[in-house]
């Protein structure tokens, strides 16, 4: 059995990362916010550092693309296709903010569309990948945006191996339903044969359940506080890391092992820490 791909933090093979601003704590792309911690973490640990180009809702192309560009990572997100991306609902579920920006950016998502159209796919995955030799962890919230990747690879824009993050849970995208999983790594196959990385995420009190079901079938999978807040039923996590170390813990009981991010670059083929710009 091949050892699962564990992403973020906390003896992790990849580490996912966005930045926010210290004062307001809005997502913000500037570069300089994340150069100020992706050479620490370096510096901490092996893990392979994936840069968002998701960003935050609401940016441009080129600010989505500004972080991952300065820092020539060895991987970077990459949102596949165009949604409605509706985080709202969590209105209704909280009554305090952090932040007085919160509950106008939850509101705007009522009316939004996510924007990830065939000419930004283009454009991203030219500028990074045959630019900087940066692979992408392609993230699909929906069957069709499995079709999306194909195409770029048609395109001959992608090489192989690549990495495919199925999303589920989000409002606009694919629901969090074990047929759903199933039918979407069943698509996948048939469209990539052997010659991809399949990881699964799951919103809120899905992420558990369906990283587990990931690594049962033999893929990877993602957890984190950008995707959940919780650590079980009713209970807040402390970190990401907390989360990192109870998916382990489940993983390793039912007998299947975390890849080292040694292993990581060798499957996905990275182009290795010592050709970064951070």
């Amino acid at each position: 059995m091949r050892r699962a791909l564990l992403g973020i933090a906390a003896d992790a093979a990849i580490i996912h990362l966005h930045a926010r601003n210290p004062e307001t704590g809005q997502p913000d792309p500037r570069p300089e916010l994340f150069l100020e911690f992706m050479p620490q973490i370096a510096g901490a640990c092996d893990a392979v550092l994936n840069v968002s180009t998701g960003g935050g809702l609401g940016m441009t192309r080129e600010e989505r693309l500004r972080a991952a560009a300065a820092t020539s990572p060895e991987m970077a997100s990459r949102n596949v296709g165009s949604m409605n991306f509706g985080i709202f609902p969590m209105l209704a579920k909280h009554s305090q903010w952090t932040h007085e920006w919160e509950p106008g950016f939850l509101e705007m998502t009522r009316d939004f569309v996510f924007k990830n159209t065939f000419a930004d796919l283009e454009h991203i995955v030219k500028e990074l990948g045959q630019g900087h030799g940066t692979k992408f962890e392609f993230e699909c919230y929906d069957l069709g945006h499995l079709y999306n990747v194909a195409w770029l690879i048609d395109q001959g824009w992608v090489e192989r191996p690549f990495f495919v993050q199925m999303v589920f849970g989000i409002l606009g995208g694919v629901g969090a339903d074990l047929d759903n999983l199933m039918h979407m790594h069943t698509i996948a196959d048939s469209l990539f044969g052997d010659s991809y990385e399949w990881s699964v995420l799951a919103a809120g009190r899905h992420q558990i359940p369906f990283a587990t079901q990931a690594a049962m079938l033999g893929g990877n999978l993602r957890v984190g506080m950008e995707d959940s807040l919780f650590i079980g039923p009713g209970e807040l996590t402390t970190s990401s890391a907390a989360q990192v170390t109870k998916i382990r813990g489940i993983v390793e009981s039912l007998g299947y092992q975390i890849a080292t991010p040694t292993e990581a670059r060798q499957r996905l083929a990275l182009k290795g820490a010592d050709h970064v710009t951070f």
